[in-house]
């Protein structure tokens, strides 16, 4: 660490401009000069404008680990984050690969990562693990119908009746619960990598979304919910950033709906109201003491577009 300098590889994080500002502001704190790599299709992306977009290969390519391991010695590259569900399991295996050189990869193991992104898996884990998720009854309407193995609420079903429930095309494909009208939170966790504690636990209300992603979300100290996300995580080997999503039905109980693990698109908001996830990973990086910081109640995030130019 002499030379003060931290480069960091983001997997498929393409339009991440503002989390990267986060980390080289982080860096900055500790006296470190970060600087952004990524791993991407298409070098005209919004993280080139703040760091380097290093041309990749698709996340089924034969050649990625290889590829990769490449890219991390030709950079001197000290951490891997993933941003995509994909991503996430290719940085879990490359783990494995670089397990004997000093490349910080602060993701699962890959068996959590397969059973938390298949959403039947996860739901057979609760279940397993006395966590509560909505039941499935075939008399009882609405049902929801969540692909098995998706994000950013695509290809989600509402079954309002027996005739749609029969509809159904390939449902073997799909996790099919009771409807729950309720609140829905996503809880932004960080867990040291290496004492297993739990740094940061911060829920928000999504106010509104875009392509499954909160546009507009608020932070809530709610202590029912962050013990509840906490017996969750505590069951699990999951390390690192992890974004948790729970369901609160009109009675007030909570309900496991699915769990990344990685960095969330918004955890910005959680960010900015003081829980300081790239200072508590740099610091994991860095083998520096544990710190835990208070965040504000009820801040709020909203996101809108902005715009860059160049010529290609």
């Amino acid at each position: 660490m002499g030379n003060k300098k931290i480069n960091i590889l983001f997997l498929g994080g393409a339009k991440r401009v503002s989390i990267a500002e986060e980390f080289i502001r982080a860096g900055n704190t500790l006296g470190y000069n970060v600087s952004i790599f990524s791993y991407e299709l298409d070098e005209n992306c919004p993280i080139a404008f703040i760091g380097k977009v290093i041309r990749g290969c698709r996340w089924n390519n034969d050649s990625i680990f290889e590829h990769l391991c490449r890219i991390i010695e030709e950079y001197e590259i000290d951490i891997v984050l993933p941003f995509v569900d994909p991503a996430t399991i290719i940085a879990s295996k490359l783990k494995g690969i670089l397990q004997h050189k000093k490349i910080f990869i602060p993701v699962s193991d890959v068996n959590s990562c397969t059973t938390f992104f298949n959403k039947k898996l996860s739901n057979e884990w609760c279940i397993a693990n006395g966590i509560a998720v909505p039941s499935f009854d075939k008399n009882i309407f609405p049902l929801i119908a969540k692909p098995i193995e998706g994000s950013a609420s695509k290809g989600i079903v509402i079954i309002n009746n027996e005739i749609e429930l029969s509809n159904l095309q390939n449902p073997v494909n799909f996790l099919i619960q009771k409807f729950i009208d309720g609140n829905e939170y996503t809880i932004d966790i960080y867990r040291n990598t290496k004492t297993d504690n739990i740094l940061s636990i911060v829920p928000r209300k999504r106010i509104e979304t875009q392509g499954g992603e909160s546009i507009k979300s608020v932070t809530i100290k709610n202590k029912k919910i962050e013990d509840f996300a906490k017996k969750i995580i505590l069951k699990t080997n999951l390390k690192g950033p992890l974004t948790l999503q729970i369901l609160e039905d009109k009675q007030g109980s909570l309900f496991f709906m699915e769990i990344n693990p990685r960095f969330g698109g918004a955890v910005l908001n959680s960010i900015a109201a003081g829980a300081d996830s790239p200072m508590y990973l740099l610091r994991d990086f860095l083998d520096m003491p544990e710190i835990s910081l208070e965040w504000k109640d009820s801040f709020m995030m909203i996101r809108y577009f902005k715009e860059y130019y160049k010529t290609i």
